[in-house]
């Protein structure tokens, strides 16, 4: 799949849509869900959600 793959793009939507979903709520689980969803369909998770700030390889 490439980065211009419509598909690819869509399913990137979804996942950005219900995460930021799941942030609003505070729904622990159902990110989790998307972040296995996302392995699954083998998309790197930085491309929907942020990094949690205490697993940040920046260390900011």
């Amino acid at each position: 799949m490439t980065a211009a793959d419509p598909r690819q793009q869509a399913l990137i939507a979804s996942l950005r849509s219900r995460f930021a979903e799941a942030l609003r709520s505070g729904d622990a689980e159902a990110k989790k869900a998307l972040f296995k969803e996302a392995v699954y369909l083998g998309i790197q998770p930085d491309l929907f959600g942020p990094i949690p700030s205490d697993q940040d390889p920046a260390g900011s």
